[in-house]
């Protein structure tokens, strides 16, 4: 063991290595006490930022052509199953389209549901060329609807000026595009005003 002496200045050299500041009058002070409270000056932590996950440009999605259907995929009957799921989707989301239930509660509903699989009907239209179109949904952007006619012939119908019904279980619902013009993930989260009156 050391001896006292040695032990003192072991701890005096100590504490005026871990605390450069203080003068020796102020270490003896410290050492009277007999407790020592050395002060610590933690290291920062430098934050690593994290890197975000780039996805595609959309100068790169019309580049690898992601959102474009294959004319041999162009064919009606092939997304007949997909329609029958979209149904059933419905039906889930509005529990059950009974008779007794509430309009505006299913309204409300379909406005925020997904409509890739439903079968819509253009009824009205600023351009006569798209009334009576009619088809399933394949895809849904925020200005154009993408639609597959019984005809196997895929139509780029724009939501603007354009009024779209569905029907379902006898339930008919219409669909004001100008008042549409959102993605489907955006739509899902927007919160929808009742309005008396909407025109094209």
């Amino acid at each position: 063991p050391q001896s006292p002496e040695k032990a003192n200045t072991f701890v005096h050299a100590f504490l005026k290595r871990s605390m450069p500041k203080m003068k020796d009058e102020a270490i003896q002070d410290m050492l009277t006490r007999k407790a020592v409270v050395l002060e610590h000056y933690p290291q920062k932590k430098v934050k690593q930022k994290r890197k975000k996950t780039k996805g595609f440009t959309a100068k790169q999605r019309r580049e690898l052509r992601l959102f474009e259907i294959e004319p041999e995929q162009q064919r009606y009957a092939i997304f007949l199953p997909l329609h029958e799921l979209w149904k059933q989707y419905i039906r889930d989301l509005c529990h059950g389209l009974k008779p007794d239930a509430q309009p505006h509660m299913i309204q409300s509903k379909l406005l925020k549901a997904d409509l890739h699989g439903a079968i819509v009907t253009v009824t009205k239209s600023k351009c006569p060329s798209y009334i009576g179109i009619t088809g399933i949904i394949l895809q849904e952007f925020k200005h154009i609807f993408k639609i597959i006619t019984k005809e196997d012939k895929l139509k780029v119908v724009p939501k603007l000026n354009n009024v779209f019904s569905l029907e379902l279980d006898g339930f008919i619902s219409y669909i004001y595009g100008s008042k549409f013009l959102f993605r489907a993930s955006e739509r899902s989260a927007k919160k929808f005003k009742l309005k008396g009156t909407i025109d094209l």
